[in-house]
């Protein structure tokens, strides 16, 4: 593979972690909250995020180039704000609906 098609992809895969992370923290908190053991919730949540972050950034970083790793890092952190935005608008369409079955 050339030099700019793996930097690319791992600018993607950091993204695509990063939207599972902070995803599956979303879900978490909202499954959790309407359960009778949250603290299961918490505790699976974290070990499956977690790990699967770890081994993704490993893989990344296997050519053992900091780049690499730097470009990940910057996806990830991409991938974080696209899931702010998105539970932004999803919380807002839902408050408005409620407001609107409300009224």
């Amino acid at each position: 593979m050339s030099e700019p098609l793996i930097l690319i992809l791992a600018l993607h895969i950091g993204i695509l972690l990063g939207i599972l992370f902070f995803g599956g923290l979303w879900l978490t908190v909202r499954k959790a909250m309407a359960s009778k053991i949250p603290a299961l919730w918490f505790f699976a949540s974290l070990t499956i995020r977690v790990g699967t972050v770890l081994i993704g950034f490993y893989w990344v970083m296997q050519r053992a180039s900091w780049i690499d790793g730097l470009l990940c890092l910057l996806g990830f952190i991409t991938g974080r704000l696209m899931v702010i935005r998105f539970t932004k608008t999803y919380e807002s369409r839902a408050n408005t609906e409620m407001k609107n079955i409300k009224s």
